[in-house]
């Protein structure tokens, strides 16, 4: 991205675009230039600003406008993503991208400010990634990508990764109020002012929600956030503590059939005891420094959490019999958890072979401690039995070098190796799955950009990347519920994707992408069902095309227009399904969204009005491996309308689910048992939230 390129991309950028955007030369050799297209500081996705056609970044004047329901939403401006709930708002949101059921994270890697957001070896799935601790306020711009095709981009970002950068400093202060349906209520104070050398910045969040549950989710959560910045643009530094406490109740998906029997209705529960509670904390520090040759990176992190969490997904499945207690399936997920790590790199403004280049060279260094990581049965919250419980130590290193040159105005290469180290040490409840196991994986990459032309350039990415398996599965000879024999996960799983790709400002105004990808994994991790947790298949490959649009219609009107299509499957006859006693397979990915589309329209400044309304739309999947069971589509609509009674004072009425859409956030298929009934497979589903209002009045000072 233009972060690692300090000096050459401005130059060489600079001088390719005058080539290329300009007239006939003159006599003396001069050239008329002509005016470039800016998009009204909303993106950062313009001709030279990014290495691959499926990269950007959203800036803070965006993000401002459009309204979330949950925190986590924020990351439905990189393009193509979706997210959803199947549960309670305090638990981690679900994610889709890229033909993925992402589950909560695996293969999309997060990070805040430098902070991992992807927790591996996670009580609840692996690579699990709470953003419920966001504040959106605070978010200064979010730097996307996609595929396998960068050396710094580690663990988990096959699919793609989003950087959530935090502002160092508010324009002004913030007091806000919100209140809306369901007893919902949030207020937030945020200020930043100037302290000693630096700048202080503080924010304090408080919200509740009970949702449209039959049973009240009483959601809480408690968010406060603590930052002292220092330097100038050229040497940054900052220190940031943040804290955050959430409970809740949940209502989980629930049986389709039980709805229509009129069992239930669609905001009912079987198990009206699910929920759990949670906690974060953390510390870090960042610095960078810009030099004569260069630049310097630096940050490091501690950050301690804890999550106790309660699911029923199969209800009385596995205990039918008549003594057995009314929703005897429920589990119990719980761990405690610490992580340390730090990242640097140092670029150097090298010429290669007498051309213009950079080179990075990067350290990237992790460790997690869980004690304990676990899985319990419940009942009604009270833990009655260990399926198993575990100390693990999981330690990542990572060393990368990557080089950027500018051989012609118009080639540009970006070549990098990356090698990943990871040691397991699990200390397992059932003695045969404890022990220690390490693994490394080296994974190249290369990218070529061709132009501009016609205003217009031209991209080709290839790279190997990985993602890691649970460290419990890593050590595994005893399946830990039925405990039989089981075979260990490999510790390392191989990706491999490629993209050709152009971004072009031909029409005024209009900031165009197109991307045509694939990608290929040596295992797939499926949901599954009945178990609650995530479990490793075979090998498997995606491809599709993605065509996104962002239009400047005037100073006050921003259209946009994402289009993703893409295929998933099996490699091989999958037969990994058993219904009514009979084996299903095929080559379907359960979950893989083929067609995702967002469509908006951003008033940012229209007088004192300002607004935005968005258009999701979320296809319909296969459920199983044979696609003989689908979801339905999704489609939904937000709305804002905001007005400044004061340069200082704005109120915003959201209105979510605009349309009051009766589909669902997520469908999984599998069977399950009611209480005193038999066994039955069905669609299981978590509706959306009906048609509900929030307003907001905010105060500036």
């Amino acid at each position: 991205m233009t972060r690692n390129l300090p000096a050459l991309r401005r130059h060489a950028v600079a001088a390719a675009i005058c080539a290329a955007f300009s007239g006939p030369a003159l006599a003396d050799g001069a050239t008329q230039q002509l005016a470039t297209v800016t998009i009204n500081g909303n993106y950062d996705t313009g001709v030279g600003t990014s290495d691959a056609a499926s990269e950007g970044s959203v800036t803070a004047k965006l993000i401002e406008y459009r309204p979330t329901l949950r925190p986590a939403e924020v990351l439905e401006f990189v393009p193509g993503i979706i997210v959803t709930q199947h549960s309670g708002d305090g638990k981690a949101n679900q994610y889709f991208l890229r033909g993925f059921n992402l589950d909560h994270g695996t293969d999309f890697a997060t990070d805040v400010d430098g902070m991992p957001v992807n927790m591996p070896t996670h009580a609840h799935g692996q690579g699990y990634s709470d953003l419920n601790w966001l504040i959106p306020e605070l978010v200064n711009r979010i730097d996307f990508r996609k595929g396998p095709y960068y050396a710094d981009e580690g663990d988990f970002a096959s699919a793609g990764a989003a950087h959530i950068r935090l502002a160092d400093t508010l324009p002004r202060g913030i007091a806000s109020l919100t209140v809306g349906e369901h007893e919902y209520e949030r207020a937030l104070v945020a200020k930043s002012r100037p302290f000693g050398d630096g700048n202080l910045l503080y924010a304090l969040e408080a919200a509740h929600n009970n949702g449209p549950w039959d049973y009240p989710e009483k959601f809480h959560r408690l968010n406060g956030v603590l930052r002292y910045s220092f330097g100038d643009a050229a040497n940054r530094s900052s220190i940031t503590a943040m804290a955050y406490s959430a409970g809740w109740n949940s209502t989980d998906q629930i049986p389709q059939y039980a709805v229509q029997a009129g069992l239930i209705d669609r905001f009912g529960a079987i198990d009206p005891t699910d929920g759990g509670q949670t906690a974060r904390y953390s510390l870090s520090f960042n610095t960078e420094r810009q030099y004569a040759d260069g630049t310097f990176r630096f940050n490091a992190y501690a950050i301690r959490s804890r999550l106790d969490l309660f699911s029923d997904f199969t209800y009385n499945l596995d205990n039918p019999t008549p003594s057995a207690p009314v929703n005897a399936d429920q589990f119990e997920q719980a761990e405690h958890r610490q992580v340390f790590g730090l990242a640097t790199s140092r670029s150097f403004d090298l010429k290669l072979g007498g051309y213009d280049g950079t080179t990075t060279v990067g350290l990237q260094a992790r460790q997690d401690r869980l004690d304990p990581v676990g899985l319990y049965s419940s009942v009604g919250r009270q833990r009655v039995g260990t399926t198993q419980e575990a100390t693990v130590r999981e330690t990542s290193v990572g060393v990368y070098v990557q080089n950027a040159t500018q051989w012609t105005p118009w080639l540009r290469s970006i070549a990098g190796l990356r090698y990943d180290q990871y040691d397991f040490d699990v200390s397992s409840s059932i003695p045969e799955n404890s022990g220690k196991k390490n693994a490394g994986i080296a994974s190249p990459k290369l990218s070529l950009i061709l132009g501009p032309w016609n205003k217009t350039e031209y991209f080709v990415n290839y790279g190997w990347g990985f993602h890691s398996n649970d460290a419990r599965g890593v050590t595994e000879t005893i399946t830990p519920k039925e405990r039989g024999p089981g075979d260990p996960s490999p510790p390392l799983v191989r990706t491999k994707g490629g993209e050709l790709g152009l971004r072009t400002e031909l029409v005024p105004g209009l900031q165009t992408s197109l991307a045509l990808w694939q990608l290929d994994l040596g295992s797939e991790l499926v949901f599954s069902g009945d178990a609650g947790d995530t479990e490793p298949s075979g090998a498997s490959k995606r491809y599709g095309i993605e065509f996104n649009n962002h239009y400047v219609v005037n100073s006050w009107l921003l259209l946009d227009a994402d289009l993703a299509w893409s295929r998933a499957s099996f490699n091989q006859f999958q037969t990994d399904v058993t219904l009514d006693g009979v084996e299903h397979g095929g080559r379907y990915i359960p979950g893989s969204v083929a067609t995702v589309a967002s469509l908006g329209a951003t008033v940012t400044d229209y007088g004192p009005w300002f607004g935005q309304f968005q258009l999701r739309y979320f296809g319909p999947r296969a459920l199983i491996e044979d696609d003989s069971q689908r979801s339905n589509a999704t489609t939904l609509g937000y709305l804002r309308v905001g007005y400044r009674i004061t340069p200082d004072l704005k109120v915003a009425l959201d209105v979510f689910n605009l349309f009051d859409s009766k589909a669902s956030d997520i469908d999984y298929y599998y069977t399950s048992r009611l209480p005193g009934r038999p066994a039955q497979d069905g669609i299981h589903f978590h509706p959306v939230e009906p048609r509900s209002l929030r307003l907001t009045l905010t105060a500036n000072f």
